[in-house]
Parts: C-alpha cells; sequence; structure tokens
C-alpha cells in the first residue's frame, strides 16, 4: 500500500501566508489597492506605516543561483555588500523573470516567504529586532506585518549591511 497523503486544504491568500500559518507564526495581513510602480513606496504611503520598515524583497544571481536581499524601500542594496554578506565576490540582480521562475511570484510581488525552493536570505542589519516590519505577502497589493526576528527564523535569514 502506498503512502498517499492529502495535501492540506487551505483558505491562505498566499504559500507566504501559508507557510507563516504552518510555521505558527504570528503576523498580521494588510491589503491595499496595488499601484503600477515603486510597489513599496505606495505600499508605505497607503498602509499609512513607516517606509523605514517596508522591505523590499530583491532577487540576486550568485555564482551558485538566485538569493534574497530584503532591504527597507527608503534604501538601495548595496550589492557589493550583498555579494560579502553571501560570502561570494560578485553578485548582480536577477532578470526578473528568473527571479519570478525562482520565487514563484510575481515581480511587484515577490515574497522572501514560501518560495518555491528557500532560497539563502539576507535581511539589512536595520531590521535586527524590529518588533514590526512588513512583506510582502506573495502578490501585489498584499503586505505582510511580523517581526523582524519571526522574518529571520521563517526565511532562515541573516542580518547583515546591505544598504548603500
Amino acid at each position: 500500500m502506498s503512502d498517499m497523503r492529502k495535501k492540506k486544504r487551505t483558505t491562505a491568500p498566499t504559500a507566504a501566508v501559508q507557510t507563516l500559518i504552518d510555521a505558527a507564526v504570528a503576523h498580521r495581513l494588510r491589503r491595499f489597492e496595488a499601484g503600477d510602480g515603486n510597489f513599496g513606496e505606495h505600499a508605505a504611503m497607503v498602509l499609512d506605516v513607516d517606509p523605514a520598515l517596508l522591505l523590499k524583497t530583491l532577487v540576486v544571481q550568485l555564482p551558485s543561483g538566485p538569493a534574497v536581499c530584503c532591504v527597507p524601500v527608503t534604501g538601495r542594496l548595496s550589492l557589493k555588500k550583498a555579494a560579502a554578506g553571501f560570502g561570494v565576490r560578485k553578485a548582480v540582480m536577477a532578470d526578473p523573470r528568473d527571479a519570478e521562475r525562482a520565487t514563484g511570484y510575481v515581480t511587484g510581488g515577490i515574497s522572501p516567504v514560501g518560495q518555491r525552493s528557500l532560497l539563502p536570505t539576507l535581511i539589512d542589519s536595520s531590521m535586527a529586532g524590529a518588533p514590526v516590519v512588513y512583506v510582502s505577502g506573495g502578490r501585489r497589493g498584499l503586505e505582510i506585518e511580523l517581526s523582524a526576528d519571526d522574518l529571520a527564523a521563517v526565511t532562515r535569514g541573516r542580518f547583515v549591511e546591505l544598504a548603500g
């Protein structure tokens, strides 16, 4: 007799949210009307949250494959710092199509949580210990509010200086 396991039925709107539910991570969903560009800045304005606590999820390409960097929407990712954080000589921004393929999410809605396969993840050190941060919920118009420590735990992420 084969061991056929049924998939859990879920009412979670995205894989990111389901991952948090499965891991029993405290979180809150924040929905809003998504804009057409500057997704993070738009989200911060519409949700009336500090943009320094709203993280953009950027996919970079390393010699070993794709990886994720989470930086505040108010900052810019330093590829040099990202490479150092991952312990490699060079990191480049991933092509948007490659980022979508690697994560299972669409550009503007890429979440660091619940990706197709868990990608190596770095979170900007300015977020370490923050009781509340916001990340994409896995689609445009959906943000997840959670603690920075929970974000690091669920993504197996590390806090390093990333903003340049």
